[in-house]
């Protein structure tokens, strides 16, 4: 599976593009990348968005827990 990005982020139908194993993946690359940056802060902390759609809070919550696993502390969900 091929994740795209566009201008506007990532399009996808959920259930076929959007699913909960394609966003722990892209959460996945972007906890490795801001790992290899942040190395030599002390705060590693985030803060995810979501709005109302389908699903919204339950991905959220998905990506709070790959960011957790790779250290980061406390990932702050806010709807949007």
């Amino acid at each position: 599976m091929l994740i795209k990005f566009g201008t506007s982020g990532w399009r996808g139908i959920i259930a076929r593009d959007f699913t909960f194993d394609n966003v722990r993946l892209a959460t996945q690359g972007i906890a490795d990348y801001l790992n290899s940056k942040l190395e030599i802060r002390n705060s590693k902390q985030t803060i995810l968005g979501y709005d109302t759609r389908f699903l919204g809070r339950e991905f959220s919550l998905a990506a709070a827990e790959v960011l957790a696993a790779n250290g980061f502390t406390k990932p702050l969900a806010a709807s949007t």
